[in-house]
């Protein structure tokens, strides 16, 4: 089980290099949950916040040389899982991205959904969010991956 930021995108780019066409280069990944700010988790506390981690979904987001991948990702063990869409990113997949202290957002245009699906992503993934946000501000232009990321 992967527990490190590093473990998690390898275990997804290893999931994602057997299906992607040759000469598709990984740029960034990040982990992260739909639904309301994760802050407020921590002030229903308790079963209120179990519950409402029921109601979240989990993904991997990862931006590569031509598309957005999302990966559904496991609750407890962070394991990516099946690709729910592989966008791609000149259709405008990435919407907006927002830094904050904690938590930032990604907010990502499924398709066939009529306004974007906004993914919380935790601030250890900060890094790979300054490079969905350069993808978001330009289409066109997509930033090469880092080494040693």
């Amino acid at each position: 089980m992967p527990i490190t930021r590093s473990g998690m995108r390898n275990q997804v780019i290893e999931n994602l290099s057997v299906v992607a066409p040759p000469g598709e280069q990984f740029v960034a990944c990040a982990h992260g949950m739909t639904g309301p700010s994760p802050w407020v988790d921590g002030l229903i506390g308790g079963l209120g916040a179990l519950i409402m981690q029921m109601f979240r979904d989990y993904y991997f987001v990862t931006l590569t040389n031509t598309s957005v991948v999302v990966n559904r990702a496991g609750r407890i063990a962070n394991r990516p899982k099946e690709i729910v869409a592989a966008i791609p990113v000149a259709s405008g997949a990435i919407g907006e991205v927002r830094k904050g202290k904690i938590w930032g957002k990604i907010y990502i245009q499924f398709p066939g959904e009529d306004k974007p699906t906004k993914i919380n992503v935790h601030r250890i993934w900060n890094a790979d969010l300054d490079k969905f946000a350069a993808a978001a501000a330009s289409n066109a232009h997509i930033p090469g991956p880092t080494a040693g990321q």
